[in-house]
């Protein structure tokens, strides 16, 4: 053990060498708590006392050599700002709906507004690499659930994680990000201001200590927290090897509801959500179906929010209908994508024409331009 070591040790500290702790992991941090009734007075126990409550000799080992001197840079973190807070599993302000996993976070680190993580959230995940069409699903259905307080808790990811934070906060409106890093690190580096805004109007969470970096396996365990977070996932956008679907396989796990976009047959971002769908996901087309699928949950949503709900619908966004030579390429595209070239020879209107019009249409949300020369209409 640290010769600075275990005198004075107060109770946050303990939670905090717990988890650095190499072999003791949640489980084992959550019967040591419910053993001894705190973490202090684990770490005063006998080797002998901890075998009894279940603890292997090699973890023991471990436990005793750890001290002050290695959670040194979370204190330092936790205590730079007021907006940095430390929720463990003792705590009267852990988040409910993630306490109630078996094994639920022994240490949650925060930054941002706590009050935000006791709010009704709903999970929005899907593909990095996500269509324009993707990403504009992704911040309509946000806006909408932002409009009703609804907090949208994603993973600060590219793509569809970072479209659904970014409509929230564009809507003057709280959102939450779990991070796969400690939290003196924003991956990826590229959404440091993202992250930024989401602190002054939402938080960001995370059960890793700090110094953490962006390893793959952590991901996962990001994926519980997102999962056990929220009244239900939903899934805009995923192939079917997307993190998403981990996501959303953890959220059934945890008794939550699952959602999934339906999206062209053709393209491989949407496989992952069909095959949701074909397991059990509930199709949803609109915001507002993931509400009514949600309502009936009752006492998660809160008093408020159920008043809200029965008495508000979010209104739509204003849609302009196009006149009769944009109908006429708006019949040409459909709803599978299709190339330039086809809707050149479809309309017999020249390229330059089309361009202009495709910008048109786009602009007025009736079409996406999927890239490559590809566009596809979309369901207003």
């Amino acid at each position: 053990m640290d010769n600075d070591t275990r005198i004075d040790l107060n109770e946050r500290e303990a939670w905090l060498i717990a988890l650095r702790a190499p072999g003791l992991g949640n489980l084992r941090i959550g019967k040591l708590y419910e053993h001894f009734g705190s973490l202090r007075a684990a770490l005063d126990a006998s080797r002998s006392s901890l075998r009894s409550a279940g603890l292997p000799e090699a973890v023991c080992a471990e436990l005793a050599r750890c001290g002050r001197t290695s959670i040194r840079a979370d204190l330092d973190w936790l205590d730079a700002s007021p907006q940095r807070h430390l929720l463990t599993l003792a705590d009267p302000d852990y988040p409910p709906l993630l306490r109630r996993l078996d094994d639920a976070p022994s240490v949650l680190f925060v930054e941002g507004d706590l009050n935000a993580l006791w709010r009704a959230q709903i999970a929005m995940v899907g593909s990095r690499n996500a269509s324009r069409s993707g990403v504009g699903i992704a911040g309509d259905f946000a806006k909408y659930f932002a409009r009703l307080g609804i907090v949208v808790t994603s993973g600060l990811a590219e793509g569809i994680d970072a479209a659904a934070h970014t409509a929230c906060l564009d809507a003057g409106a709280a959102t939450i990000a779990v991070c796969g890093t400690g939290l003196d690190r924003v991956y990826p580096d590229r959404h440091r201001a993202l992250a930024q805004r989401i602190v002054e109007q939402g938080a960001l969470v995370s059960d890793f200590p700090i110094g953490t970096p962006p390893l793959p396996e952590h991901f996962p365990r990001r994926n519980r927290i997102i999962a056990g977070l929220t009244l239900g996932t939903l899934v805009v956008e995923a192939s079917l090897k997307s993190g998403s679907l981990i996501t959303a396989r953890l959220a059934g796990e945890c008794g939550r509801d699952v959602f999934a976009v339906p999206g062209s047959i053709h393209d491989p971002r949407a496989r992952g959500c069909h095959h949701l769908i074909r397991n059990g996901a509930t199709l949803v087309t609109e915001a507002s179906d993931v509400i009514e699928a949600l309502q009936p949950i009752g006492d998660e949503l809160g008093d408020a929010l159920r008043a809200r709900l029965a008495s508000q619908t979010a209104p739509r966004s204003a849609v302009h209908t196009p006149d009769a030579a944009n109908g006429r390429l708006l019949e040409a595209i459909g709803f599978a994508p299709t190339d330039f070239d086809s809707l050149v020879t479809a309309t017999g209107l020249t390229a330059g024409a089309i361009s202009s019009m495709l910008m048109s249409l786009e602009l007025d949300g009736h079409v996406a331009d999927l890239g490559g020369g590809r566009y596809q209409r979309l369901a207003r």
